[in-house]
């Protein structure tokens, strides 16, 4: 067994790394899921035991009728069983002395209440053991490093060993890894199916990654999250020691918010990406992109800066790949800055004088002076990374030579014979630098760098205990106060209880040169403009008349006759935002920031919404801020720039609200209008009890 690893904290040891194992379920017919396994385990170095009630003898062993006649413990039981059958075959593997099991079968939690209740024995019996297990409904894993190859697929046992962990929902995705990463030349340390995962799940892995000294980068498999912050946390101890790849399936998943403004912004999907990359992973969107990043991050590792102070050069061979690099990277948001004076100078003595030279770095072709120059973009203290693009033509370059003293900084692709590129590739990998095919890669494995780098960047708060309750539902003067108490800005109002103290409160706000808005005041009205419940540009009391008739016209079911107001002057023109905060049921508050009114037509990067877990720290909601499209931040149709400062503070007081507040399940403040005196909140929503109970007044 290998020694490359740390003593492990979580005990996984006997599962991912035994000396020895049971196949429970083992089968000598060919066409048995038993028999792959075994199969699969033929190579393993340690003791492995055939289990089978019929006994009989399978692969040259012979199989024991039972666990109990094994000659001793083993450290893995692997059951290749039927679901009903594995409670009480786990159960005889604790008697036995077994440490870990996994478990192959499908038809657990996955299939419906009957199978659920099986999944429950079987994690109640491993519990009662101390037996760790991996599944139900796992294809296994792949061990590579150690020769461990607990997997139906028997070719996986080739797979050779390297130094990138996978740890995927699916199994299938595991293998479609594993085989991804052994085409890209890279390897396998460890793959692992989690299937159900009611006892090893994402924290355990990744915990095992993060002690792992094998492992030096890891791809991330996510379909669905039960516990996003045990996720969340053991993300953040991994990535503080080595990058993390992620990948989130579910593109098209809204989520469970859709009833609410705020919440129907979120999504699972786009909520788990968002939660992902806070914690400092690498989030991509596929599997080809999970072999780019991982190809980069496992060799170069840039220091943690913002994005906006990372800084990259292309340097290539032959314009159009580079051309295609610079673009995508620009896509991507990774800054090509130009290079100082100096240096551009000495190109020009060691480049042709019609070549582009100001990053991307054309060469023309690719010449003696080709190492001279890369070393040379390399030094420029603006630079953090250099990708270099130069088609294989034997003679002319050799990738190795070009590269010298510049591993650690440098990603190269080529082009050429198959023969060649891994000829390449293995040459380049004794000193550190990942090779390429194409240069699609390239640019994504240099944007993967960036981001590590961003992710690592900003601190996060500590986790925050609620401490108080709102006790009441408020309606939207009761919860402007709240936030004024935290320093938002909001526009000169009144409350009124009668039409009589509404017009006294237009003539105390308004008049023909200074409109009001008139709006329903009542807390069970969520969406007030949805039904008539809003009027804007109010001068005089027969247009006030009019408004409170309208209002009044709203359906009062269950309510007395007559409505409660709110009066206010109405405020300047501006760019209109989204501030909230929801209360998930996996990764618990949330803070968004997001678009409104006919910013949304920008479109493109940044017209997200912008998520953060909750507590934000103060970088990172200056972070959130950074993230809105520039169009926005410098003043959009001739609105007033965004108060970068006032607006960071605005999202601080929503995360301080709910997370202090243990009742509050929503916050919706929308919109929130940039004005030449900074952000002022127009309308503010706090839901106290859960959407469910308020659904019917979503309108």
């Amino acid at each position: 067994m290998s020694a490359g690893t740390n003593a492990l904290r979580n005990g996984l040891d006997p599962l991912l790394r035994p000396r020895s194992i049971a196949v429970v379920g083992a089968s000598a017919s060919p066409d048995k899921a038993g028999h792959a396994m075994m199969q699969a385990l033929d190579g393993f170095a340690g003791d492995l035991f055939p289990v089978n009630p019929r006994g009989g003898t399978i692969l040259g062993r012979t199989a024991a009728t039972g666990l109990g006649e094994l000659p001793g413990p083993v450290d893995l039981a692997v059951l290749v069983i039927p679901p009903q059958a594995v409670p009480r075959a786990i159960e005889e593997a604790a008697a036995a002395g077994v440490r870990a099991a996994v478990v192959c079968a499908g038809g657990f939690a996955e299939s419906g209440p009957d199978g659920r209740k099986v999944q429950e024995q079987t994690v109640e019996a491993a519990r009662r053991g101390g037996v760790r297990l991996l599944g139900p409904n796992t294809s296994g894993f792949m061990n590579p490093v150690d020769g461990v190859f607990a997997n139906f697929m028997p070719a996986a046992a080739a797979l050779r060993p390297g130094t990138v962990g996978v740890v995927a929902q699916s199994g299938g995705i595991n293998l479609a890894l594993a085989f991804l990463l052994e085409r890209a030349g890279i390897g396998l340390r460890l793959g692992v199916g989690l299937g159900n995962a009611p006892d090893v799940g994402f924290a355990e892995m990744l915990d095992f990654f993060a002690d792992d000294d094998t492992t030096t980068a890891v791809g991330l498999h996510v379909e669905g999250i039960a516990d996003g912050g045990a996720l969340v946390a053991a993300l953040r101890r991994v990535t503080a020691r080595k990058p993390v790849v992620a990948f989130k399936v579910g593109r098209s998943d809204v989520g469970d918010f859709a009833r609410s403004h705020t919440g129907a912004l979120t999504g699972s999907y786009a909520l788990t990406r968002a939660a992902l990359a806070q914690a400092g992973a690498v989030v991509v969107d596929g599997l080809d992109e999970m072999v780019a990043a991982v190809t980069a991050l496992r060799s170069v590792r840039l220091p943690a800066a913002p994005r906006s102070a990372t800084g990259v050069a292309v340097l290539t061979g032959q314009a159009g790949p580079g051309l295609v690099v610079a673009d995508a990277l620009g896509a991507r948001g990774v800054r090509l800055p130009e290079l100082t004076p100096a240096t551009l100078d000495r190109l020009g003595d060691l480049l042709p004088p019609l070549t582009y030279q100001r990053n991307p770095v054309d060469t023309g072709r690719p010449s003696d002076t080709f190492p001279d120059v890369l070393r040379l973009v390399a030094a420029e203290p603006g630079i953090d990374a250099v990708g270099v693009y130069a088609l294989d033509e034997p003679g002319v370059l050799d990738p190795v030579t070009a590269v010298e003293g510049a591993a650690g900084r440098v990603l190269y692709a080529t082009g050429g014979p198959t023969s060649a590129i891994e000829r390449h590739r293995a040459r380049l990998a004794e000193i550190g630098v990942p090779l390429y095919s194409g240069p699609g890669d390239l640019a994504i494995g240099l944007a993967a760098l960036v981001s590590d780098a961003a992710a690592r960047a900003v601190p996060d708060a500590p986790p925050v205990a609620a401490v108080r309750t709102l006790g009441r539902d408020l309606d939207e003067d009761e919860a402007k106060t709240l936030f004024e108490a935290q320093g938002l800005r909001t526009m000169r109002r009144r409350a009124a209880a009668n039409r009589a103290a509404a017009h006294a409160a237009l003539d105390a706000l308004g008049g023909p040169e200074s409109p009001v808005v008139v709006k329903v005041l009542d807390a069970t009205v969520l969406h007030k403009s949805d039904v008539g419940g809003v009027h804007v540009g109010i001068r005089s009391h027969a247009e006030l008349d009019a408004a409170l008739d309208a209002i009044d016209a709203i359906g009062t079911t269950g309510r007395p006759p007559g409505q409660r107001y709110l009066v206010e002057e109405q405020a300047p023109s501006g760019t209109e935002l989204i501030l909230g905060g929801v209360r998930d049921a996996v990764f618990g508050p949330v803070v968004l920031l997001g678009l409104g009114g006919v910013t949304v037509e920008l479109g493109g990067p940044g017209a997200e919404p912008v998520l953060r877990l909750a507590p934000l720290s103060a970088e990172r909601a200056a972070e959130m801020v950074d993230a809105l499209p520039p169009a926005v931040l410098d003043g959009f149709r001739g609105a007033p720039p965004v108060d970068r400062g006032a607006l960071a503070a605005a999202l601080l007081a929503v995360s301080d609200v709910l997370t202090a507040h243990h009742d509050i399940t929503e916050i919706d403040l929308n919109p929130v209008r940039v004005t030449s005196r900074g952000p002022v909140v127009l309308d503010a929503v706090v839901v106290r009890t859960p959407k469910e109970e308020n659904h019917d007044q979503h309108a």
